[in-house]
């Protein structure tokens, strides 16, 4: 998908589209299949002469991210723009899932690090008895800075987050695990939470 050139830099930035070609073929699913109204964000499914066939000798992969008619699902969550484009909003397994409510951990992310005392952020689900699962918010603070919770809730309040979507729990840490990508593990953070919430219940 691509951007027109002559567009202003603001609707740039924001959305992706039109298609490359007429035969491509696009649709915003929910985790039922089922496609999302305009404005809804949904999973992106597509299907066309540039979406591939499949993963070489893969074939249990390969059931998991084709629809039985082909459309390939990207794992991107999306909602279609006005004007008929598409504005990213994440990843499907970057979602936090409090109570049925899907946070977007990549939006919540984005908006903290903005914050002075924020060098790095990241949030994963942690485990709650009653919703299934609650926002952890892990940060490795700039030089000088001791960020709180109700200092950085207050501060998403301010940038309009919604209240469900607000973290719940802060740890500062110095560094973040990472991936043997060198990406930043979030399965161990997430590990870490779970366990540190278990002995905490124990104690």
């Amino acid at each position: 998908m691509l951007n027109d050139i002559d567009d202003p830099a603001a609707l740039r930035f924001e959305v992706a589209g039109p298609l490359w070609c007429a035969d491509d073929e696009i649709k915003l699913v929910d985790d039922e299949g089922r496609e999302v109204a305009d404005g809804e964000t949904g999973e992106l499914t597509c299907r066309g002469p540039y979406t591939l066939r499949g993963y070489y000798k893969l074939p249990d992969h390969n059931a998991r991210v084709f629809t039985a008619d082909g459309f390939f699902l990207t794992g991107d969550l999306m909602r279609r723009h006005s004007d008929g484009r598409y504005v990213v909003e994440g990843r499907k397994k970057d979602l936090i899932n409090r109570g049925g409510e899907k946070i977007s951990a990549e939006e919540v992310e984005n908006l903290l690090l903005a914050h002075p005392a924020i060098r790095n952020v990241a949030c994963v689900p942690m485990p709650d008895p009653v919703l299934g699962e609650r926002t952890c918010v892990y940060v490795i603070a700039a030089p000088g800075a001791d960020p709180t919770l109700d200092e950085l809730t207050t501060f998403l309040l301010d940038q309009g987050i919604a209240k469900f979507k607000l973290p719940e729990r802060l740890e500062v840490v110095e560094r973040f695990p990472l991936s043997p990508f060198g990406k930043v593990s979030k399965k161990d953070l997430a590990a870490m939470i779970a366990a540190r919430l278990a002995e905490e219940e124990r104690d």
